[in-house]
């Protein structure tokens, strides 16, 4: 870089001194030759952020707002897509737990109740 400069004004220099251009046309040309420079420079320099920015993992501004327009459309048409199960679901809901069956208390086996009958006969008999 530093050595084009200095190239480059030597150019200007021996063009200037053998009068070939004036002074102004040599301003003029570094003028133009420092901002073309400065482009180039800026553009590598933005090429280089962008690959090690990207090697670390990071997403520019665009993209992360797209992304972030993306998961809201996604997330309400969920939400959307929920109420409306939710909507259809509770009728079903409603309709089930009406059709369960109530539940029963247990009842005592025959068995059972003939050995308690058998007791209460020894007892008598017992007691007489």
């Amino acid at each position: 870089m530093a050595n084009d400069l200095l190239s480059a004004l030597k150019v200007y220099l021996s063009k200037v001194t053998d009068g070939e251009r004036t002074p102004a046309e040599i301003a003029a040309a570094l003028n133009t030759w420092v901002r073309e420079s400065g482009e180039s420079i800026k553009s590598k320099i933005e090429e280089e952020v962008e690959s090690s920015v990207s090697k670390m993992g990071f997403v520019k501004k665009e993209e992360f707002d797209r992304l972030q327009a993306q998961v809201d459309a996604l997330k309400s048409a969920t939400q959307a897509a929920g109420a409306a199960k939710t909507s259809t679901g509770k009728r079903s809901a409603k309709v089930s737990t009406s059709k369960k069956a109530p539940s029963k208390k247990p009842t005592k086996t025959a068995s059972a109740a003939q050995g308690s009958k058998k007791k209460s006969s020894v007892k008598k008999a017992v007691k007489r």
